[in-house]
């Protein structure tokens, strides 16, 4: 009975300690969050003129309260995207016990390609946006409307766009992820390739205007990352097994 009440407290108590660390470590890119918008908030007039350099109309405010919404967007914009990978470490560094050394090295490499596809995401989505979506919605006006486009309106619709291809930019960099810790496998992605299919049309159906061209070319892209993920999962999964036979292997000689 002792020996018991002494496991179940073994067992609380690390369960405590595995909270108590998740907690510091979220702390920790709360933080960094923070002073990552702060900075942002510093250079938001530089940002801000960045995106609207190209525009061939002029952004409004209708209210004093857009001025300093479009402040607090461009600095959250900014901290979101340099926390990614600090996140991402956390993260790698919470489950890093639980993983073998080559699984430790292994996974640790993920984080910057992390990174560099949330960039290339959103830089994706802005090219979809700003070369294809928006001609196309102004050229359905054909001069029936004057266009008064708002600071608010405007990037409200520009970050509903970029941010959801900057997620999904990040499958293959996830699928291998799972695959190398066992929780994924190649087999199973391929099974549910039309399930995964219907996700991603209906994600590209929501983020663009309702023509079918725009659509198809949004879906395409995304429909070959998923591919992509596929087989780099396979690659992640075989060399997970040759490893694990090789050690088999020695382990019987042995």
């Amino acid at each position: 009975m002792a020996e018991e009440n002494f496991e179940a407290n073994e067992k609380e108590m690390n369960f405590t300690g595995h909270l108590s660390e998740l907690r510091n470590r979220l702390i920790v890119t709360a933080i960094f969050f923070i002073a990552f918008f702060i900075a942002g908030f510093i250079y938001s007039r530089d940002i801000y003129w960045f995106f609207v350099r190209d525009l061939d109309f002029q952004l409004n405010v209708i209210s004093p309260g857009e001025i300093i919404w479009i402040y607090f967007t461009m600095a959250g914009l900014i901290a979101i995207i340099a926390t990614v990978p600090l996140l991402a470490y956390q993260i790698w560094a919470f489950v890093k016990p639980g993983l073998t050394q080559t699984e430790r090295r292994a996974s640790l490499a993920y984080i910057p390609a992390l990174f560099l596809l949330f960039i290339a995401g959103l830089v994706f989505g802005y090219f979809m946006f700003i070369e294809m979506i928006l001609p196309f919605l102004l050229s359905l006006n054909e001069g029936m409307f004057n266009e008064m486009f708002t600071v608010d309106r405007y990037f409200k619709f520009l970050l509903r766009v970029t941010l959801p291809f900057a997620v999904l930019f990040e499958i293959p960099i996830i699928a291998m992820f799972l695959t190398s810790i066992g929780i994924l496998t190649p087999d199973f992605m391929a099974k549910t390739r039309k399930y995964g299919y219907f996700i991603l049309i209906i994600i590209g159906t929501i983020v663009t205007p309702p023509d079918f061209v725009l659509q198809i070319v949004v879906a395409v892209p995304l429909i070959l990352l998923y591919e992509i993920s596929i087989h780099l999962s396979k690659l992640v999964y075989r060399k997970k097994e040759r490893k694990h036979e090789e050690f088999m292997a020695s382990d019987h000689i042995d």
